[in-house]
This record gives C-alpha cells, sequence and structure tokens, in this order.
C-alpha cells in the first residue's frame, strides 16, 4: 500500500500545477498568508499600519504579527485623505524584509485612507473663552459685560483625549479689548492654537463734576456727583468715592462733565511760607517745644523744612495742623 503522506503531496501538485499555475510547488496551503487591502479605510493614529488598511490571514502567528505593524506611510492630517497603490504597498513590505513569494497580496486599484477627527466649532471656542473670563477676571461678575468674542476659526483635532488651555496677555487688567490663544490638546500633547479676542466692559461708579470748578477751588457736594462708566475707558488714578474728593481743592481749573483723578485735586495747605508754629519734640516722656517759621507750604501729613526761632537751626516736622509742626524720632 502506498504511503499516505506521497499520495497527499502528489494530488496537491497535480491540483497546483493544474488550477494555479505561478504558486510554487514547494509551498503547501498552510504557508501561504493573505493580506487584503481595503479599498476605502479611517484611521485614527498618525501612522498608517498595514493592519489598520488590510486583513491579514495566515497560520504564522509571528508573520502576521509582522506584517500587522508594518508602518505603511505617515496619515493624513486629521479630516483629510491620501491615497496609495499596490507598488506602494509592495516596495514597503520588501523594506520589512517580507518574501512577496510567502504572501497572497490582494490590493484594490487606488487605496484611500482617511484621517478620523473630532471638530471644535467656534461656537464651543467662544464658551472656552466666557468660562476662562469669569473664573479669572478679577471684577465681580454682576460688574462685568463680556461681548464681543471673536474666534479665528474652529479646530480640527485627531480623535483622543482633549484638553485645552487659555492664555491671555502678560499683566492683562481684563480691561478692554483683550487677544486670547487657545491651546488644544490630545493625549497630553500639544496640537493646535487659536486666536481669540474678547471686548470687556466694568461699570464702576466714579465722581464726576457738575459744573466748572476754578483754580483752588475746595470742592463740596455741590460740584460733584457719582456716574456709572466703564473703566476700561479711565485711567487708573479715578476718584470712586465722594468722600476722597469732598474737602480737598483743586489743582487747576476743571470743566464740568469730567471724571475726578487724584492728580487734579490736592489738599489744601494748612501752613504757608512765613507762618510761625508751635514745634514738637516727645520721646519716653520727655516732650520739647518751640516756636518756629515754617519755610515752605504744605497739607496736613508733609514733612517740611521749620527754622526754630530758639536756635535759629533749620529743622524737618511733619505738619499736624494750621499751627502745630511735630519732629519725628
Amino acid at each position: 500500500m502506498k504511503n499516505p503522506k506521497s499520495v497527499f503531496f502528489a494530488l496537491f501538485w497535480f491540483l497546483t500545477s493544474f488550477f494555479l499555475p505561478g504558486i510554487p510547488v514547494y509551498l503547501s496551503a498552510k504557508s501561504i498568508t493573505t493580506i487584503e487591502v481595503l479599498e476605502k479605510a479611517r484611521i485614527e493614529e498618525d501612522r498608517i499600519l498595514l493592519g489598520k488598511i488590510a486583513h491579514i490571514r495566515g497560520e504564522d502567528p509571528e508573520l502576521v504579527h509582522k506584517l500587522w505593524a508594518i508602518v505603511i506611510g505617515k496619515a493624513p492630517l486629521p479630516g483629510k485623505s491620501r491615497q496609495i497603490d499596490e507598488d506602494y504597498v509592495k516596495i514597503r513590505l520588501k523594506q520589512n524584509g517580507i518574501d512577496l513569494s510567502q504572501i497572497r497580496l490582494q490590493v484594490p486599484e487606488k487605496i484611500e485612507v482617511s484621517r478620523s477627527f473630532t471638530e471644535i466649532p467656534r461656537e464651543k471656542i467662544e464658551k472656552i473663552v466666557l468660562d476662562f473670563i469669569y473664573e479669572k477676571s478679577p471684577w465681580e461678575r454682576n460688574r462685568l459685560n463680556v461681548k464681543n468674542i471673536r474666534v479665528s476659526h474652529s479646530v480640527i483635532l485627531p480623535k483622543g483625549n482633549i484638553t485645552y488651555k487659555v492664555v491671555p496677555p502678560k499683566n492683562t487688567d481684563f480691561l478692554g479689548t483683550i487677544p486670547l490663544s487657545v491651546l488644544f490638546m490630545v493625549n497630553g500633547h500639544f496640537e493646535k492654537k487659536v486666536w481669540a479676542t474678547v471686548k470687556i466692559e466694568v461699570f464702576t461708579e466714579v465722581v464726576v463734576t457738575k459744573r466748572p470748578l476754578g483754580r483752588f477751588k475746595r470742592i463740596t457736594g455741590d460740584d460733584i456727583h457719582l456716574q456709572k462708566m466703564d473703566l476700561a475707558n479711565l485711567p487708573s488714578n479715578v476718584i470712586t468715592n465722594c468722600k476722597e474728593a469732598l474737602g480737598k481743592r483743586t489743582k487747576r481749573t476743571i470743566d464740568a462733565k469730567v471724571v475726578l483723578r487724584t492728580d487734579l485735586i490736592e489738599l489744601p495747605p494748612l501752613v504757608r511760607r512765613g507762618d510761625v508754629v508751635l514745634i514738637i519734640a516727645e520721646s519716653d516722656g520727655l516732650r520739647i517745644t518751640a516756636r518756629g517759621k515754617v519755610k515752605k507750604r504744605g497739607c496736613r501729613g508733609e514733612r517740611i523744612k521749620v527754622v526754630n526761632l530758639n536756635s535759629n537751626k533749620v529743622i524737618y516736622a511733619r505738619i499736624v495742623d494750621s499751627n502745630t509742626v511735630k519732629v519725628d524720632f
């Protein structure tokens, strides 16, 4: 009786030679690995792996795994696509040491590979900017008016864990129109930056003149009132409390409807050059007084030159009131 193995191989040789010419007779059915490339494939990664665009079947697990992990090329940008052909696939297989005689390759005429994506629309980015302003602004929310949020464009990102960060200009006061950059990360890696601008209004009450005020005019309650204005249009030294202005005097002529600033008013001088005052010097229970002559006009709390009329020496003393100055130790 003939050996069963000899009969099997003889039959296999006959079948392969008759029905499948071109298949080497030394290959067994068990050793052939099939790669069936898809006509269209969508991937998420930044590289095109053969296993992501083809069905790979074979009985050699090591070879199948190697084929699956072969990098065919760089993936298109998210939302874009690229085409490759059979020759390109064969080149990549050969470059990775694959013997094409061991492979049954089925490739369509054109292969289209597209990249999946996530789109962040402008409306979403505007909401991100608005939430950032409300969280980081130093102003109370009920005083804020955020408007004219403008975003350059929507964002196309690869699939993955998306995070973002809003970056304002250095030392911003969150007033007026400010530029912002919105950075998008995917899986912890930077992907895109989008520019945005936003206008921030902060309304507060400021002191405004009711009528024209002459130079050195002492300010009374009839001269000023409070009015709400946007801080973005005002200098930083505006006066927001009437008490800060009452009793002081103007440094120069001021028109009506002018927002008062600290540089426009001053305390009226308590002493003037030539005034005779009482000089007080005291420390640890010791108190010395003398008469002195003021060398320069000044307001309460200011240090001025005073001549001690007893010793005729010039000293510096702080103004207490219109009749008294005090030496600091």
